[in-house]
């Protein structure tokens, strides 16, 4: 591991000191306590599409129409499936693709998609709607409707969503892939035509700036899986034309095999320059064979078949360890979400996921856990305070908890805190 990469892990690494006091506010000297943590504020994220018929309560006809179109685990596996993502991860990916969730004009899937947001939320799990915006897997009905019409229905469907789901999904892709969004010609719909005649820059203050409208504590992203200099040039332009976005969304399929810590550290850097807190918002690493290097657009590769193999696996988890180290170091980024918790309904059929068709983990699994929940995580540890009451510890960002017996008391560790007092009876 590179000194970079050391270096900017332990500095995610913050000190905390806490003076433990009874009720009437006085130190507590030689007093034994545990500290454990129990959040990172850091977002260690995943799709949480699989889980949609379980939070939902759906009957099977329902259920099976969900996996014809996100793919993921049958209904008796998912409970299982819930509590190993619900060990590694912090924050949920929903779907919000238009077509899906609002196939036909006027009837908006929200029921299904709050009670599952409202489920993630129970458990303590972020949340973000992705996206708000975007050419693909677009509403069908948008095809019939004269510009100025799209561009209405377009503002409506944001304003309408990030209203019905604030306090529940404050994070959102405002807009997805706006590189590309103009000029697409995989299938004719309704947001290329208006991209094309509005230009990029119009479609994306239509979206920060109506979903700010709406919700104006949300966290709005702008999202590309486009990482070159045309990505760079747009950034530039919507910040010139005053837009204001709250994180840059820096997506990472790596079918083709991992990029490697320097690629992916430069390619961090490049972006990191704008200021701004910057997401991985898709990442993957396969776990079988990888995709030929002459495929310019993934979504062409079309195999009947592609199998997790145990050397992939072995590959993938070492890739995975390696992936997460050396984002984690850089201090510009907030979240890594994981494009996929199983194979069984990955995108484009890959070994892609952390655990297998099958329900078991793949290595690449426990190699996260080790990190997330190990690692990078401060399990119960028994402290013992000074003459002054004092204990100190260090972990990364997130919440504690410090107990003795059946007393205990919450505190969060930010960069910058100063010392802090915390009553313990």
């Amino acid at each position: 591991m590179s000194t970079r990469i050391e270096t900017g892990l332990a500095e995610r690494r913050l000190p905390a000191s806490v003076i433990v006091t009874d009720a009437g506010g006085r130190p507590l000297p030689d007093l034994e306590v545990t500290v454990e943590q129990t959040r990172h504020d850091f977002g260690f994220g995943n799709i949480g599409f699989d889980f949609i018929p379980l939070a939902a309560g759906d009957d099977a006809e329902t259920a099976e129409r969900e996996r014809e179109q996100f793919g993921g685990a049958s209904h008796s596996r998912l409970e299982q499936l819930a509590d190993l993502w619900l060990d590694v991860f912090n924050t949920a990916t929903l779907p919000f693709y238009w077509g899906r969730f609002e196939p036909e004009r006027g009837k908006p899937d929200t029921r299904r998609l709050l009670a599952t947001a409202k489920w993630f939320q129970e458990k303590g799990v972020a949340l973000k709607g992705h996206p708000l915006v975007w050419h693909t897997v677009t509403a069908p009905w948008l095809l019939e409707l004269p510009l100025d019409e799209i561009e209405q229905v377009q503002r409506e469907r944001i304003r309408r969503d990030v209203a019905d789901f604030a306090g529940v999904i404050d994070t959102w892709d405002a807009i997805n892939e706006v590189v590309i969004m103009p000029v697409f010609e995989a299938e004719d719909n309704g947001i290329t035509r208006l991209a094309h005649d509005r230009g990029r820059i119009a479609m994306i203050r239509m979206a920060f700036e109506e979903a700010r409208a709406t919700n104006p504590s949300a966290t709005l992203l702008l999202n590309d899986f486009d990482l070159s200099s045309a990505y760079e040039c747009l950034i530039e332009g919507v910040l010139e034309a005053g837009i204001r976005i709250d994180a840059l969304g820096l997506q990472t399929h790596m079918h083709q095999g991992y990029w490697g810590e320097d690629k992916m550290l430069a390619m961090v850097d490049r972006f990191a320059r704008y200021g701004l807190p910057l997401h991985l918002t898709e990442s993957t690493l396969l776990s079988g064979h990888l995709m030929p290097p002459e495929i310019v657009d993934l979504n062409d590769y079309q195999i009947p078949s592609w199998p997790s193999t145990e050397e992939g696996e072995a590959r993938q988890a070492d890739e995975v360890v390696r992936h997460y180290r050396s984002l984690v170091s850089h201090p510009a980024i907030e979240a890594i979400t994981y494009w996929g918790i199983t194979d069984d309904g990955a995108w484009l059929g890959a070994p892609a996921g952390l655990v297998r068709s099958d329900g078991t983990p793949k290595p690449a699994y426990h190699a996260l856990r080790d990190l997330v929940k190990g690692e990078w995580w401060l399990a119960p540890t028994t402290l013992r305070t000074d003459e002054q009451g004092r204990i100190s510890f260090s972990g990364f960002a997130g919440d504690y908890r410090v107990s003795r017996g059946a007393e205990s008391a919450e505190l969060s560790v930010r960069k910058g805190d100063d010392e802090r007092t915390i009553t313990l009876a």
